[in-house]
């Protein structure tokens, strides 16, 4: 019987790496429509993640009705859907087809040169456009901290393709910081994703939309050892494709106090998501580690 599961789960999951395979060459707002209706079912059959999302949602966005939390509840999950469906042209469509759906934007100047460089890149839907346009764009190694997926075959289908444009080399979290730091002196750019709750370990409290969120201090870290310039890189999902944003680097930032630091990161974090709130990564148990006696905010 395990063998069996087991074959079974290997098929679902070759014919899902076909069909987005096949859908690379979908027309883009057919792809975008797939993409709402996938979201509709999501939003009806993924209780416990919607409910992740309207629970984020009280505590951040108070301000807002029932109504409104379910208007933006839905409208996650349709940009999480069309998201993951442009994977497919993403990973599969000519190259020729993919530049021309991603625009940058903002400083370009900040991708120029070979001054160390951490990207911040937060959890916002686009995050995997942001790197195949970066990457199309600057031809030099790049490094980033990747987590194994349990499913082996969807853990190769993500490696090749967040490595299919440039040089992108992926570095476990169990191989520590210093191999990460010396490729930063040596001029290669870290894309960096620190916004999500990695759980108690190497992580301070500090607010986010006022509410204490175990948050880990990388970002400060690795710009400090790596004597590195912070570069905002903020993807938005329009109707053709992707814009990337890049904001000129932080000139506040590190100082000699990472708790502060990373307080500054959730604040300005904050300012970017108030452009497109419903594009930022909500399903996602933002608070699910809390501080000493208190209890869980989620149901």
């Amino acid at each position: 019987m395990k063998a069996l599961r087991s074959w079974i789960s290997v098929c679902a999951t070759r014919c899902s790496i076909a069909l987005m395979e096949a859908l690379a060459v979908f027309p883009l707002p057919l792809t975008r429509a797939l993409g709402v209706l996938l979201g509709w079912v999501l939003y009806a059959l993924v209780v416990p993640r919607r409910r992740v999302v309207q629970a984020n949602f009280a505590l951040c966005f108070p301000e807002w009705s029932a109504a409104e939390r379910r208007q933006h509840t839905r409208l996650v999950f349709v940009h999480f859907a069309q998201a993951w469906l442009d994977r497919a042209w993403l990973w599969h469509a000519p190259e020729k087809s993919v530049a021309r759906r991603i625009a940058l934007s903002g400083a370009l100047h900040e991708l120029e040169g070979t001054a160390p460089t951490v990207f911040f890149l937060p959890h916002f839907v686009g995050l995997d456009a942001a790197w195949a346009g970066v990457a199309l764009r600057v031809h030099r190694l790049s490094t980033t901290i990747y987590t194994d997926q349990s499913n082996k075959l969807v853990d190769q289908w993500i490696l090749q393709g967040r490595q299919r444009f440039g040089k992108l080399r992926l570095f476990g979290r169990a191989e520590g910081v210093k191999p990460i730091v010396t490729a930063l002196r040596e001029g290669k750019p870290l894309y960096l994703l620190p916004d999500m709750d990695f759980g108690p370990e190497e992580s301070v409290f500090v607010p986010f939309y006022g509410v204490p969120a175990a948050t880990v201090t990388s970002l400060s870290r690795f710009a400090r050892l790596g004597r590195a310039k912070v570069v905002p890189l903020l993807p938005r999902l329009t109707p053709g494709g992707y814009e990337v944003e890049v904001l000129p680097a932080w000139t506040d930032f590190p100082t000699d106090d990472a708790v502060a630091d990373t307080a500054l990161m959730n604040q300005r974090l904050q300012d970017y998501i108030a452009h497109m709130p419903t594009q930022y990564y909500w399903v996602h148990k933002r608070f699910k580690t809390r501080p000493e006696g208190e209890a869980s905010v989620y149901w």
